[in-house]
């Protein structure tokens, strides 16, 4: 069974207690802080291996080191074949610095997006830049509807009703 099939399947367990899960979900995110903190530092070095010697450069347990190659995979310039990963796997950890700040901020994850390594790489102005952008990203803007006594958008000086509206 591929590692991120292993990792889903202790992630997604739904056999664990809600005290079991926040344990679970604030180790591991509590790893992920840390691994981010690390790789943020050297941001034009990228790092690579086997998955298991990323496990063990960053020190913990090859699952979880699944985990964090999925989360991270959206934000790297060539994505790794996670899906297919065993612990021989070579895999590589060239993000997208603009890219990772942004999907940081999709995924609501404060804690990363807010690391003090993120100053050594945009200004704040940048930083609050990318954060507008990817959250205008997502947001809908409906037009303006248009009621048949309105003046016609088309600049005609006619109520919409008696120009562009009448065939609508």
């Amino acid at each position: 069974m591929a590692l991120l099939q292993q990792w889903n399947k202790v992630a997604m367990d739904e056999n664990k207690d809600q005290a079991s899960w926040n344990k679970f979900w604030d180790e591991y995110f509590a790893i992920e802080k840390n691994i981010y903190a690390q790789i943020l530092k050297t941001p034009d070095e990228p790092v690579s291996g086997t998955v298991k010697e990323l496990a063990d450069k960053f020190g913990i347990d090859i699952l979880t080191m699944a985990g964090f190659l999925d989360g991270i995979n959206d934000s790297l310039k060539e994505k790794n074949p996670i899906e297919t990963m065993e612990e021989d796997t070579v895999v590589s950890l060239d993000y997208d610095t603009r890219l990772l700040y942004k999907n940081m901020v999709a995924a609501g994850a404060d804690w990363l997006y807010n690391l003090e390594a993120w100053n050594d790489i945009f200004d704040e102005e940048t930083q609050k830049a990318l954060y507008k952008e990817q959250k205008s990203s997502t947001t809908i803007v409906k037009p303006e509807k248009i009621y048949p006594n309105d003046p016609c958008p088309c600049g005609s000086g006619k109520k919409y009703k008696k120009c562009c509206g009448r065939n609508a």
